[in-house]
């Protein structure tokens, strides 16, 4: 989204529509979902347990860690993935805010 795009929204907008765009696809949700169970992981690990190639894993890892919920420090030859709780913690609250708001005014639709 351009700049001239995003001035008219908040940073809680902005900084939701960068997160549910993070988790907008199911591989992306697995990769989450395996990071949990197993704490930390390599790629070729991530690549072991799913049903796409490393290139599209990587270009997944790529996605989640540019928003920050994902890390990856470098051991060796190859580099380990784990959440990063801080970033996770920000990203559930706001979530939650957009949640909480729209049970509260769902009795008022049309």
């Amino acid at each position: 989204m351009g700049i001239t795009k995003t001035i008219d929204y908040t940073k809680m907008e902005l900084d939701i529509a960068k997160y549910a765009k993070a988790l907008a696809h199911p591989a992306r949700i697995a990769i989450i979902q395996l990071l949990l169970k197993k704490q930390s992981c390599v790629c070729g690990d991530i690549v072991d347990e799913l049903p796409i190639s490393q290139s599209t894993v990587s270009q997944h890892l790529k996605e989640l860690k540019e928003v920050g919920l994902i890390k990856g420090e470098i051991e060796g030859t190859s580099v380990c993935y784990c959440l990063d709780e801080k970033e996770w913690a920000k990203a559930s609250s706001l979530i939650i805010k957009l949640f909480d708001k729209v049970a509260v005014n769902n009795s008022k639709c049309c």
